[in-house]
C-alpha cells in the first residue's frame, strides 16, 4: 500500500517542485501559459471527459452533490473556527471550502483509479470551480454580476460536453481526439505551473496558515465519509470523494483575495502552507481510499 501510495503521488509532487525549482532561477513569467491553459487546454479537457461515449451523467449525480455538500459543508465546519480565531469569515471560509481539484485533484484522481476516473474528477472539478466563480466571487463582493458566468471558458466547455452527453451527440472522431490532445496538454501544465506559483507566495501568518492547512482536509474528508455513506456511492466514487475532500486550498484563493481585497497576505500563506501540508493529508486520504 505504502508503495502504491508513493507511486501515486510523486509524479504530481515531482512536477510541482520542478516548477517550483525553475522558477526560484529563471523566474517566468507563467501569465501567458496560465491564461492559455484556462482559456484552451483545461476546456478542452473538460469537454472532452463529459462528451465522452463512456460518460453517464445520471449515474454520476450523486458525486456531483456530494462534491457540492463537501464545498458547502466545509464552509460551515470553518465557520466557528474563524469567530473562535477572530479572523473574517471571508479571509478564511473560501480556502477550507474551494480546493486544489484542477491543479492537484485531476492527476491525482487518475493515477490513482486510472483514466476511467477522469470524467468523474472532472464532475468534481466542474461542481467546485462552478461554486467557487458564484458562491465564492458572491462571499468577497455581494454586488458582483452572476449572470455572465456561462462566459468563463471552463464552465462554457462543462456545458457544452453535458449537451453532448445528454443528447447523445456522435462527434467526429478526429475533433473528438483533436480536443482530447489538448486537454492532455493541461495536467502537467497546471501541476507545473502550481510549482512556479507557490514561489510567489509568503507564509506572512504562519498560524493561521497552520490552521488553516489542517482544517481544510480534515473538514473535507470529515462531510465526504457520510455523504458517501447515505448516498451509496460505490467504492471508487466514495474514495475520489474523500479525496476531493482532503485536497488542499486552491490558489485560486489568493488571486480572488487579492482582487477583491480579502487580506490577500493572509490567503497567500493559507494556501502555500496548505499545498505543502498535502504531504502528509493526501497520502492519508489515499491509504483510506484505496484500503
Amino acid at each position: 500500500m505504502l508503495l502504491r501510495i508513493v507511486a501515486i503521488i510523486f509524479p504530481i509532487f515531482a512536477i510541482v517542485a520542478v516548477g517550483y525549482a525553475y522558477a526560484r532561477v529563471k523566474k517566468p513569467n507563467m501569465a501567458f501559459a496560465n491564461q492559455l491553459n484556462m482559456d484552451i487546454f483545461v476546456p478542452a479537457l473538460v469537454f472532452a471527459a463529459l462528451a465522452s461515449k463512456d460518460f453517464d451523467l445520471m449515474a454520476n449525480w450523486k458525486l456531483a452533490v456530494g462534491g457540492t455538500l463537501v464545498v458547502l459543508g466545509s464552509g460551515l465546519l470553518a465557520w466557528p473556527v474563524a469567530k473562535l480565531m477572530k479572523v473574517p469569515a471571508n479571509t478564511l471560509l473560501p480556502p477550507m471550502m474551494f480546493n486544489n481539484s484542477g491543479n492537484m485533484g485531476l492527476p491525482l484522481m487518475v493515477l490513482a483509479f486510472g483514466e476511467q476516473a477522469l470524467p468523474l474528477a472532472v464532475v468534481l472539478f466542474f461542481v467546485e470551480n462552478t461554486l467557487h466563480y458564484s458562491l465564492g466571487t458572491w462571499m468577497l463582493d455581494h454586488r458582483a454580476k452572476l449572470w455572465n458566468l456561462w462566459r468563463v471558458p471552463v464552465i462554457a466547455a462543462a456545458i457544452a460536453g453535458l449537451a453532448v452527453s445528454l443528447l447523445k451527440i456522435e462527434l467526429w472522431s478526429p475533433l473528438y481526439i483533436g480536443i482530447k490532445m489538448l486537454g492532455d496538454v493541461s495536467i502537467p501544465l497546471l501541476l507545473f505551473s502550481l510549482g512556479v506559483r507557490l514561489t510567489d507566495s509568503a507564509a506572512k501568518d504562519v498560524k493561521l496558515g497552520l490552521v488553516g492547512a489542517a482544517l481544510c482536509p480534515l473538514a473535507g474528508m470529515a462531510i465526504a465519509w457520510p455523504v458517501a455513506i447515505v448516498f451509496g456511492l460505490d467504492e471508487m466514487q466514495t474514495g475520489m470523494l474523500l479525496i476531493f475532500g482532503a485536497l488542499p486550498p486552491a490558489v485560486l484563493n489568493y488571486i480572488f483575495a487579492e482582487k477583491y481585497r480579502q487580506e490577500p497576505e493572509r490567503v497567500a500563506s493559507i494556501v502555500m502552507i496548505g499545498n505543502v501540508a498535502s504531504l502528509v493529508f493526501i497520502p492519508f486520504a489515499l491509504a483510506l481510499a484505496l484500503r
